[in-house]
């Protein structure tokens, strides 16, 4: 097996982020590369659920609505991809039975002697409470320290966000510290709980342990 300090490693191991299938309460679960054309789906569920989303994301420059415009989308897709290229991030849209339902990134991301890197991920309101997020996370973050090379994978949560922290701890993410007035958000500087999950902490995976707790099933 390579090891992930070869000198000819390939800029971004794991990209593209194709992940799943797993079968949750809600259906199926999937990972796969954002795409040009998800442009309509993405602004008509971001558009849809301000309310539900505003509150948890880091403050942007600009108003909700003109943000996540479709017409924002092919920017914002570029970006993605742009970062995807050069190693930086493994960008991926989360699909429920093939309809998509929110988006995971795993960004920041940094190799050398660190190897680490950031997870993020959001759904809508409506596809909630069936372990979509659990699945996505648990797929995601089996990707980056699997295919995607990384040796650490780190999050970051408002203490607030009960939901988001069930999510992390169900995926094997162990509190690292609070991080005091870490991200503006909402309106304020907010602080945010560190969480992380190592290569060596991460046994048989998250997707594993999800299946051995019986709140997931590998679809074949």
């Amino acid at each position: 097996m390579r090891s992930a300090f070869t000198s000819d490693a390939v800029a971004n191991p794991g990209w593209p982020l194709e992940a799943g299938p797993l079968r949750v309460r809600a259906g199926v679960v999937t990972l796969r590369p954002v795409r040009r054309r998800d442009a309509r789906d993405w602004s008509a569920l971001r558009l849809t659920e301000r309310d539900y989303l505003a509150p948890w994301e880091p403050t942007v420059d600009g108003e909700w609505r003109q943000n996540n415009a479709a017409r924002a989308w092919p920017g914002i897709h570029s970006q993605l991809r742009r970062y995807a290229r050069v190693g930086a991030s493994l960008p991926a849209a989360i699909e429920l039975d093939g309809r998509y339902c929110g988006q995971l990134t795993v960004g920041g991301v940094v190799r050398g002697a660190l190897h680490s890197g950031w997870i993020g991920y959001w759904v809508g309101r409506r596809f909630g409470g069936g372990g979509v997020a659990t699945a996505a996370l648990a797929l995601g973050v089996d990707h980056a320290l699997g295919p995607g090379a990384l040796h650490r994978v780190e999050a970051t949560v408002r203490p607030e966000n009960a939901a988001s922290r069930i999510v992390l701890e169900r995926c094997g993410f162990r509190e690292e510290g609070l991080l005091r007035r870490y991200l503006h958000v909402d309106g304020a500087w907010r602080d945010h709980l560190l969480l992380a999950r190592t290569r060596e902490e991460h046994g048989r995976g998250a997707v594993a342990a999800l299946v051995a707790s019986g709140r997931a099933e590998r679809v074949r």
